[in-house]
């Protein structure tokens, strides 16, 4: 294989900050509040994304890219397609990763649990607080199937804005799912590839297990 000398040779040395113990919380849901809030307040470029791995019947894991919409003591909360590829992974492998990259604050949060989908009315909730357009899109995309071109999206954006008008109902098809976090892994980079990795899992009696990694 031929050695990509730009790529390979690329370095950076990491020295924002850094991740104790002593100077975390003990509940890393509360650790995830702070260093979310911390990422908008820097003003980051789309601090809520984070990336999703599932894992399908034939045992290949895919990724995808998709936004945090909730979260609390229940778990990640995100909305999508349930007829996606996401959407039928999880129908036979309920178990996923997350991934959070803010790169300009030298962090990584890794959520590891069990999914379910959230109830009718947070989808709806949530549903109908969306702009009429992004309404419209849930209905005019059959999301992760083949289709001839753009067209078909534009047409259907069409048929289905002239068909609800201002007020598109939530489509059966779509709505949210909850990650119930079993494990967490926060990761703040460090000086000389000593980085902080510090992970929380889940106990029998309903507290978290804190363990410092290996970076």
């Amino acid at each position: 294989m031929t050695r990509n000398t730009d790529i390979a040779d690329l370095r950076k040395s990491y020295e924002k900050a850094e991740l104790s113990e002593s100077a975390s919380h003990a509940d890393p849901l509360q650790q995830f509040d702070q260093w979310l809030k911390e990422a908008i307040s820097a003003e980051v470029p789309e601090p809520n994304a984070m990336t999703l791995a599932t894992v399908g019947a034939d045992l290949r894991p895919t990724t995808r890219v998709v936004l945090i919409k909730g979260y609390d003591e229940r778990g990640i909360v995100w909305y999508t397609n349930y007829h996606s590829q996401k959407g039928r992974q999880l129908a036979g492998n309920p178990y996923a990763a997350l991934q959070f990259h803010w790169v300009e604050l030298e962090r990584v949060v890794r959520i590891e649990g069990i999914v379910e989908k959230v109830s009718d009315e947070e989808s709806d909730e949530y549903f109908h607080s969306r702009p009429l357009d992004s309404r419209i899109g849930a209905w005019a995309s059959p999301q992760s199937e083949v289709i001839d071109s753009r067209t078909v999206l534009v047409t259907n954006a069409a048929k289905f804005g002239a068909q609800f008008m201002l007020r598109p109902p939530r489509p059966p098809h779509w709505g949210g799912y909850r990650l119930k976090p079993d494990t967490w892994q926060f990761w703040q980079g460090r000086k000389s590839r000593l980085h902080d990795r510090l992970r929380y899992t889940a106990q029998a009696d309903g507290g978290w297990l804190r363990e410092r990694l290996a970076p």
